[in-house]
């Protein structure tokens, strides 16, 4: 898995850890709204005074029930509330890691695109030094080959002049011999 692919996974497990803490986030408001509401209607119904009848001096029994339900809505919202805070904090923490592993992953990204910048200009920097010496080569080659024709034709050169000087020579011997043979001759007399 390369780091690019790497880095879009952790990106897309964020996404999908904050969106699923949207509903928590969404249930905690409405919880607290409904137990703010509750706390005012418990909060007016133990100001207010209870009237009662002349002949009756104990709360009717509807509204001690309306405050036993009450009480139980409070308890049960006082409950809801502290678990989703817990659930909040967890959530939290998990977004907190999750933000300092994007942090670190950025920087491991922004030092990594500027080595492969750097690998780059090397490769490019190689490349041109090899183009060079491949030309060099090619003219070495080439200079190389216009020597050794050179060098050929001053053998050939040299290999002729030989055989031209051994003739002048053989027919310098042969015409000496010749003018010896006639001194001889004429000195016979």
């Amino acid at each position: 898995m390369s780091w690019r692919q790497e880095y879009l996974d952790n990106l897309r497990r964020r996404d999908e850890l904050e969106k699923a803490n949207y509903d928590l986030i969404d249930a905690y408001s409405r919880l607290a709204d409904q137990t703010a509401a509750l706390e005012a209607k418990v909060s007016t119904d133990s100001s207010s005074p209870i009237p009662t009848s002349p002949g009756n001096d104990a709360p009717s029994l509807s509204n001690q029930e309306e405050a036993a339900q009450v009480k139980s809505d409070l308890a049960e919202a006082l409950r809801a509330k502290g678990q989703l805070q817990r659930r909040l904090k967890i959530t939290e923490e998990t977004l907190e890691g999750l933000k300092t592993r994007v942090k670190v992953d950025s920087i491991l990204i922004r030092d990594i695109s500027a080595e492969r910048a750097q690998l780059i200009l090397k490769v490019k920097d190689r490349d041109e030094e090899l183009r060079g010496k491949t030309q060099l080569l090619v003219q070495v080659q080439d200079e190389n080959m216009s020597l050794d024709l050179q060098l050929n034709m001053a053998e050939q050169q040299t290999a002729r002049l030989r055989r031209e000087n051994k003739d002048l020579i053989d027919r310098w011997m042969a015409r000496m011999g010749q003018e010896a043979d006639a001194m001889n001759e004429a000195s016979k007399f």
